[in-house]
């Protein structure tokens, strides 16, 4: 099996620590997904609401680096996936995180995630059963992809060990083997119209494998059944039954509350310059940002909802 390496990781090692007095540093995922075009919409948003702060944009392997990063100190902002939130703040070694994460504050929902399998049309999978025997990529390790694909793989009563071959790669190096014919099928946990799905499907021939809601029910803690709308992707014309989850904006404990005030003030206020960074966010709203807490919400972002009296 071959890891995928973080070109961040290296990266962030090498700065201090930032300051809230000069740095916001937002951590998203990889550049081919859609936490990382959020991230430099939200770039330009806060250069422009927050003028003294200096924005940072990174790209990591997503929620599982973002909140460990937040954790150290290493981030201020950061898009997260709900499940994996729940996990790190009770710290579930399985999902990456060896202790509680105590220090990571939610901020609001985003948009939602839909899983998309995808698969070589010659490689005969038309359910998740038939991804035994074959090449898969589940997505950068202990990734929130990965923590995804692995709950999916086990409703259909298959492990790793069922597979002929396993990579952990992100979502463009995924698609460049699947279309290579290295890979059988890869899994891409990320909001609709994201750029690999689409990239995979106008360069190689593509089955859309579907996830029905009796798998994606035995894991109700984790996903909700739904569908991909008919024409999201180019040879997808009709409905995808597919699992979801809930992607969230978060930050840490040590943020000033005025500082998360205007965050939170920066992102909510803008929400028309976010739904055109990316098709997925079309569904962000401010009156459903509480609606779902999975963990503590940070004093801050409480302020903002409470004065637009969405929240109590």
């Amino acid at each position: 099996m071959r890891y995928a390496r973080s070109w961040v990781a290296s990266l962030i090692i090498a700065f201090s620590i930032p300051s809230w007095a000069d740095d916001l540093v937002v951590l998203t995922g990889g550049t081919s997904g859609v936490y990382f075009p959020v991230g430099m919409k939200l770039n330009e948003i806060f250069e422009r609401e927050i003028p003294q702060a200096k924005v940072k944009v990174l790209s990591t392997q997503a929620t599982v680096e973002n909140l460990n990063l937040l954790q150290r100190g290493r981030g201020h902002l950061a898009l997260a996936q709900g499940d994996i939130l729940s996990a790190a703040w009770e710290g579930n070694p399985e999902a990456g995180f060896p202790s509680s994460r105590t220090k990571i504050r939610l901020v609001g929902a985003a948009y939602p995630n839909y899983v998309h399998v995808l698969s070589r049309a010659d490689a005969r999978i038309n359910a998740l059963a038939d991804l035994a025997g074959k090449r898969v990529s589940v997505g950068a390790a202990r990734s929130g992809n990965e923590l995804n694909a692995r709950a999916l793989l086990g409703a259909a009563s298959l492990s790793y060990a069922d597979l002929l071959h396993v990579e952990y790669l992100h979502y463009g190096e995924s698609v460049e083997l699947l279309v290579k014919g290295e890979l059988d099928a890869v899994i891409i946990s990320a909001g609709l119209g994201v750029a690999a799905v689409i990239d995979a499907v106008e360069r190689t021939p593509i089955m859309f494998v579907p996830i029905e809601a009796e798998l994606v029910l035995r894991n109700p803690q984790m996903f909700f059944p739904t569908s991909i709308p008919g024409g999201t992707y180019p040879g997808q014309p009709d409905a995808l039954p597919t699992a979801a989850l809930n992607n969230y904006f978060v930050t840490t404990s040590d943020a000033p509350d005025d500082i998360i005030y205007r965050i939170t003030k920066a992102i909510f206020g803008n929400l028309d310059s976010i739904r055109a960074a990316h098709p997925a966010t079309r569904t962000i709203s401010a009156e459903h940002a509480l609606a779902v807490r999975p963990i503590e919400v940070h004093p801050g972002a409480l302020r903002y909802f409470r004065e637009q009296g969405i929240a109590q």
